[in-house]
């Protein structure tokens, strides 16, 4: 059974004393690629390092997360832009807006997502999408952008929102919500068709179930998957390789 991780942050501090063991654990666990979202210009040395030292398994994406948006945006995507013009980048991500935690730069987080977008199309790359407490809001940025291609990471929204999502040609990211007993997610799971969902951990973020609370890691994606299968009445292996051909549909040409 084979298994992609669309969304990783295995680059940060929370695995720096074991990130070896985290690697091999996920290689086990059938995980045959992960997807390395940038948060800032903060994390892309230590992105990188991971992306060199793991060749063609960890594979770094790049782009400027809406919680680190400020009124100062502009050296931030320089930055941006400038490391994707080197190329060996799968996507623009992680971008894309925020009304939990800080609503402070909510001008500044569209623009940021505009301007972002804009170098998806430049670079011919998907857009990784962050979208916590704003769905709506994003999905009228990806009309207003005309962006068609990417993923909707973390959903936790509902089905008619799944569908304008894929209405527009992105994918659906689902993790470790997709296992909490109130995550809501089940009506999605059971009416959208398995080929438009991507797996994810979000790790060190969103633990899934028997592990929530926990520090997440890749290998646990195989636990999202069981879900998806139980929730679809389906074989766990088809759910591996639907979603993994999905994967490999939009980032192998970027890649």
């Amino acid at each position: 059974m084979k298994l992609v991780e669309t969304h990783a942050h295995i680059y940060l501090k929370e695995f720096a004393n074991d990130l070896s063991e985290i690697v091999d654990r996920a290689k086990e666990a059938g995980v045959v690629r992960i997807y390395m979202p940038n948060v800032d210009h903060e994390t892309i040395d230590d992105m990188l390092e991971v992306a060199n030292k793991y060749p063609g398994y960890c594979i770094p994406m790049m782009g400027l997360h809406p919680c680190s948006v400020t009124k100062s945006f502009d050296k931030d995507l320089y930055e941006v832009e400038e490391y994707l013009k080197k190329g060996g980048f799968a996507a623009v991500g992680e971008i894309g807006t925020d009304l939990y935690w800080d609503k402070t730069y909510w001008p500044e987080q569209q623009e940021v997502f505009k301007i972002q977008a804009d170098f998806a199309k430049q670079f011919k790359l998907p857009l990784i999408i962050h979208c916590r407490e704003s769905i709506d809001e994003t999905i009228a940025l990806v009309k207003e952008t005309k962006s068609t291609k990417g993923v909707f990471h973390c959903f936790t929204g509902s089905v008619d929102q799944a569908k304008e999502i894929i209405g527009l040609g992105f994918n659906i990211g689902l993790g470790g919500v997709a296992t909490f007993k109130n995550g809501g997610l089940e009506p999605v799971i059971e009416e959208i068709e398995l080929k438009n969902f991507v797996l994810e951990t979000d790790s060190p973020y969103l633990a899934p179930v028997p592990n929530r609370g926990k520090r997440n890691e890749p290998s646990y994606i195989n636990l999202v998957a069981k879900k998806i299968a139980k929730v679809r009445e389906t074989e766990v292996e088809q759910v591996a390789k639907v979603t993994t051909d999905v994967a490999y549909k939009l980032f192998n040409n970027a890649y």
